[in-house]
């Protein structure tokens, strides 16, 4: 979707698999305490303001700079971020309503074995720095001690499987996700991984040398913290890159990973194992509890063919040293302070330019979100979420469908075959809207504050990999979400050809029950509609109705699209972000013809909206006027220099100033409101307009 999660640079789980209704169920052994959030206490809410256009620039040169120029130039981005804009404010209050409930468990009195028990218990231990700096290194002996008795490339192999199954993933990535060729069915994805830099670029093009000696550096100390001494800790360090260099070497690029045909390949277990005859599949599924498994997707063979040389050629000693320091950095947020600081150290102010950690008790929610985010959304719906705005958002909703349907049937490129299977698509779509009609039940999973943080966080990682394994080889749950209701995100999945919008994002400026229409559609309208032309992008074009991989299209259609969005990565490719960097126009393909379908589909809902009302002038604009105001308004957001050239390479968004301003100055509809003349920057004609859906 259109924001970017906060995560870790390791790219240990980088799967392909990655990417309403009244009365949910509620599930057994929760309690409810009583508990009204004191709404007085919360972060004010972002929303358009005219008073924050800067006058001084003309919406036709410079939409973005317009509409949000002086808001960025008043806002620079907090010491413990790397981003702040409209999704980051949004983010905050969500987790003031978060601590609220949270607190108010961790005080205890709740019922024990219930939802508030668990979250409260745990967000208490991760808050408890006295005790976390007082064990140390402690809670993670155990599994280093397994680490230091590999011997052979069999004991690696024996060592990966134990630690899958407790929910530890090392090398590759391991999950359950629908089957690319019978979507109706959940299969399990293994996928390229391994690596600790954001980016296989980081491993090997000169621009990065300074990276790759930081990360050296930064593995030694926290080999170091982990009981290694200096003179062994130096030369691990080193076979830790010289692994990971290896693994990127074999891996797909990022935008080759955008491919479906890079992230599916079935495989038999038999033939899974001749990829990887060090490496018998038929074990790891056993030690998943997988049985009468027939296959599994294997879509990055070259990625799992090195690795079974490396089981071979690489020495028990380099291997101890790279399976140490993934131990031990996976574990440091929850050990002692010297193992968090020098994780953020690296990954947060080397990488990234954040100045100062997020405070421990956004670190502890963070655990909680990450292990129980279901449970603690149960609670957060009920205190925030107004059933009305359910009401108003299926009804957007249905507005953006119809304004698609017209758009289908009236495209002037595609052949009535292709046009007949599109509209296909449109009418199995399903919106999931605020959060889940079923929630998840997590009477499986025991947090004890008697044991430590870390043992807990080992835990909740079992209980989540039983809880993906036992999808495998079952039929898909379309009930199921893949967020949670406090998330400020949205998204869609091709497999089940669904749009999911939370909670959380269901506020200004994206969505206000009170706005004028232009507001809404302007704001969360135009993301429906973004997330709605997921479906028919570059790759969701490549799933049909019933969300299996398959080619839907003619040859002709496939080429005239193909045509249209190759103008469109030209344009984006022309963007300069920072320095001499330009924004990646391929890595970000799919999310810029989101962007444009979704505020065409937007735009022509609100002219339904609106056929039979009128709306005058609000602060001196019109409706076509403020929806374009507010659309801008949604992206600004200020970067660290180093998170944005972090995310040029690694986030398939391009950065906000043109997600602002592309969109727009494809839209005849933007010149008409403005009054922008031919020649005006934000006027594009020719081959330099693209027009897609």
């Amino acid at each position: 979707m259109s924001k970017i999660t906060q995560n870790p640079l390791s790219l240990a789980l980088a799967l392909a698999v990655l990417c309403l209704f009244a009365g949910p169920t509620v599930a057994a052994a929760t309690s409810r305490p009583a508990l009204h959030v004191d709404m007085s206490k919360l972060p004010p809410l972002p929303a358009f303001k005219v008073s924050d256009l800067d006058t001084s620039v003309s919406a036709c040169a410079d939409l973005s700079n317009y509409v949000d120029g002086k808001w960025s130039a008043n806002n620079p981005v907090p010491a413990d971020k790397t981003s702040w804009g409209t999704f980051e404010m949004l983010d905050e209050r969500s987790l003031a309503v978060q601590r609220q409930i949270v607190e108010a468990a961790a005080k205890g009195g709740t019922v024990p074995g219930s939802n508030e028990q668990k979250t409260g218990d745990l967000y208490a231990l991760g808050l408890d720095e006295a005790r976390l700096n007082a064990e140390g290194l402690a809670p993670l002996k155990p599994i280093l001690a397994q680490v230091d008795a590999i011997a052979s490339g069999a004991d690696v192999a024996s060592y990966l499987r134990a630690n899958f199954a407790k929910g530890n993933q090392d090398v590759f990535g391991f999950g359950a996700s629908p089957d690319f060729k019978n979507a109706s069915m959940m299969l399990g994805f293994t996928g390229q991984g391994g690596l600790s830099l954001p980016e296989k670029a980081y491993y090997s093009d000169p621009q990065y040398q300074d990276k790759r000696d930081a990360f050296v550096a930064h593995v030694e100390r926290m080999l170091d913290l982990g009981g290694v001494d200096a003179a062994a800790a130096k030369a691990q360090a080193q076979a830790v890159l010289a692994i990971e260099t290896r693994f990127a070497a074999a891996s797909f690029s990022r935008i080759e990973m955008r491919d479906p045909a890079n992230r599916y390949g079935y495989v038999t277990v038999a033939e899974a194992d001749a990829v990887t005859p060090h490496f018998p599949w038929s074990q790891f599924l056993a030690a998943e509890g997988l049985k009468d498994v027939a296959g599994i997707s294997m879509g990055q063979p070259k990625f799992f063919a090195e690795f079974d040389k490396m089981l071979v050629d690489v020495s028990a000693a380099d291997w101890r040293a790279y399976l140490r320091y993934h131990a031990i950095i996976g574990a440091a947020p929850y050990l002692s302070d010297a193992f968090a600081n020098e994780r953020f150290a690296f990954y947060g102010t080397t990488m990234r330019g954040q100045k100062e950690q997020k405070p421990r008790w956004k670190r502890s929610l963070d655990s909680v979100n990450n292990t129980m985010g279901e449970a603690l959304g149960q609670v957060y719906v009920q205190q925030v979420f107004p059933e009305e705005s359910k009401a108003q958002m299926l009804a957007l909703v249905t507005n953006l469908r119809m304004a698609l349907k017209t758009r289908l049937e009236n495209l002037p490129w595609m052949s009535p075959e292709t046009k007949a299977r599109a509209l296909e698509k449109w009418n199995t779509f399903t919106p999931k809207i605020g959060y889940p009609d079923r929630w998840r039940d997590y009477s499986g999973l025991a947090i004890d504050r008697k044991k430590s943080y870390f043992e807990n966080m080992l835990a909740a990682g079992a209980f989540e990999n039983a809880y993906d394994m036992a999808k495998i080889g079952k039929p898909v749950d379309r009930s199921e979400w893949n967020i949670t209701p406090q998330e400020v995100n949205a998204y869609y999945s091709a497999q089940r050809n669904e749009i999911v919008f939370p909670a959380a994002i269901l506020q200004p400026p994206f969505f206000d029950p009170k706005a004028d229409p232009a507001i809404n559609y302007g704001g969360i309208g135009a993301v429906i509609g973004h997330e709605i032309m997921h479906g028919y992008d570059d790759q969701g074009s490549k799933f049909d109705a019933h969300g299996n991989n398959n080619d839907w299209w003619t040859e002709s259609d496939r080429k005239a699209f193909n045509e249209r969005t190759a103008r469109l990565v030209k344009q984006f490719d022309d963007y300069i972000a920072i320095d001499d960097l330009h924004v990646k126009g391929a890595l970000t393909l799919g999310e810029n013809i989101g962007d444009l379908g979704g505020i065409n589909i937007a735009y022509d809902a609100l002219q339904r909206a609106l056929a039979d009302k009128h709306v005058g002038k609000i602060d001196g604009f019109t409706q076509n006027q403020r929806f374009f105001l507010n659309f801008a308004s949604v992206w600004r957001r200020n970067f660290t220099p180093d998170e944005l050239k972090l995310r040029l390479n690694t986030d398939p968004h391009a950065p906000v100033h043109f997600r602002a301003n592309g969109a727009p100055s494809n839209m005849g509809a933007f010149a008409a409101a403005f009054s922008c003349k031919a020649g005006d920057p934000m006027v594009r004609s020719g081959d330099d307009k693209v027009q897609i859906w």
